[in-house]
């Protein structure tokens, strides 16, 4: 059954914006501030990462606008290399956005009950609670179909959106006079040289690369989208500009209003923008602010991640029944189901998979550079659509390998950072590989065993 084309320019627009806007950009600029030392190489890994992602745009436009179909981080994985290496990065894209989703709607929760319930009902298990509500919530809303949920999404990210520009208006409200000026130092003490600036620009890279991720997943609903050669690139070149502005501008906002030294060591950082535009109310403003990010991340991920899972179950590499839509939604019943009972058995066991999140930093880089190599083999294979209105980006291949090598050195800053989690998310990979082949070995078993036994009944 072919998938209605639902999707408008700007539905997709906002899509791209919630799968990155999340609760990263309310917490990794201290990180970043602490790993740069000083604001001149802050600010140059913010513009760098926002340059990258801008640039992975143009590819994705083009590996999108060639290769439109649902569930397309999948299978362009399983067209290009093999379904193993498809099966292998989804599962862990799958398996920690369950993970990461359970702990930021956990985390949006305790915003929410801080405002709305008395301190005795502050509890560990009334946030479960709200959790798990919100998540129900919002399961219920994608069983209407893929256009009630758009339009819900539509609405959380133009409020998100709004609420984070109204977050940076801090910065007409006075700024922080800096005390001591940022200087960088060595771990021997000595003179800096260009290869410690480099070092820390690279480790700095590790969160603000993090916190653009997520837009590749667009391409997951490409089948879904009205006019999608068109549609798709214009969507993820359009998220990503505004992505890219919001960032920047909150980082000034954050440097102008906390001051550069005071932002290393700094807590709530969004509260204290709200707290300089509202006053006491502004913890109350932040926690809009935090839970209508977490609404907009549940609902994004709602939408994404069964589609992984749908493509998966059209390749066989999981049953057949998770390829199976509702005729009069054509919502994906059982990937949504399995996608949002696995979130849910997640929320009660968040901490034993915060080091399987924090090994899947380095499959992301490996996920990112090698579906951006794509583009190399499906600009060959679909050599036939260069003549039509299909996207094709400029400055090719410049702009992919740039891209490419971007990554690799992210990883291998990554790999210096915390070599065993690097190490640890490169065996979870390789174990994922081990299980699609066990797979393809018992179904293969389980159909001779099928036809002996039908030749026997005969």
């Amino acid at each position: 059954m072919q998938p209605k084309k639902q999707l408008s320019l700007f539905d997709l627009s906002m899509i791209v914006v919630s799968l990155v806007i999340g609760m990263g950009i309310f917490r990794t600029p201290v990180n970043v501030a602490a790993k740069a030392q000083i604001p001149e190489l802050f600010f140059l890994a913010w513009i760098i990462g926002g340059l990258v992602a801008y640039c992975g745009a143009l590819i994705y436009a083009e590996i999108g606008s060639r290769f439109p179909v649902t569930g397309g981080y999948y299978k362009i994985f399983s067209t290009c290399y093999h379904p193993s290496v498809a099966f292998a990065i989804n599962g862990i894209v799958v398996l920690t956005s369950a993970a990461s989703m359970a702990g930021v709607t956990l985390i949006g929760s305790e915003y929410l009950s801080s405002v709305i319930f008395p301190p005795e009902m502050q509890t560990d298990f009334y946030r479960l609670v709200v959790a798990a509500v919100t998540i129900l919530i919002f399961y219920s809303i994608n069983l209407m179909g893929l256009k009630a949920s758009s339009k819900v999404q539509n609405i959380l990210t133009v409020i998100k959106i709004t609420l984070v520009l109204t977050l940076i208006c801090a910065i007409f409200f006075g700024g922080q006079t800096e005390t001591i000026t940022p200087v960088f130092k060595t771990v021997s003490g000595n003179k800096p040289v260009w290869s410690d600036y480099g070092k820390a620009l690279g480790i700095c890279l590790i969160a603000v690369t993090f916190s653009f991720a997520g837009y590749t997943q667009t391409i997951n609903l490409g089948g879904e989208v009205k006019d999608a050669k068109k549609i798709i690139p214009k969507g993820i070149k359009l998220g990503l500009f505004m992505i890219i502005s919001l960032y920047l501008l909150i980082n000034y906002a954050y440097v102008k209003v906390i001051g550069f030294e005071q932002l290393k060591t700094a807590h709530s950082i969004a509260s204290i923008l709200a707290g300089r535009i509202f006053g006491p109310a502004g913890f109350t403003i932040l926690s809009a602010v935090i839970f209508l990010s977490v609404l907009g991340y549940v609902n994004v991920n709602l939408l994404s991640n069964p589609r992984a899972m749908f493509a998966m179950g059209e390749e066989k590499a999981l049953p057949a029944v998770f390829a199976q839509k509702s005729k009069r939604t054509e919502v994906m019943v059982v990937s949504l189901t399995t996608f949002t009972a696995l979130v849910m058995t997640t929320l009660f066991f968040a901490q034993t998979f915060d080091k399987i999140v924090n090994y899947s930093i380095i499959l992301e880089c490996i996920g990112t550079a090698s579906s951006a190599a794509t583009l190399f083999i499906l600009r060959r294979t679909t050599a036939h659509l260069d003549k039509s209105s299909i996207y094709r980006m400029k400055w090719y291949p410049v702009l992919p390998v740039l891209f490419i090598s971007f990554y690799l050195f992210v990883g291998i800053s990554i790999y210096q950072d915390d070599p065993s989690a690097a190490s640890n998310g490169l065996y979870i990979f390789i174990g994922f590989i081990a299980i699609y082949f066990i797979s393809k070995i018992f179904n293969k078993k389980k159909k001779i065993a099928d036809a002996a036994e039908a030749t026997a009944l005969k």
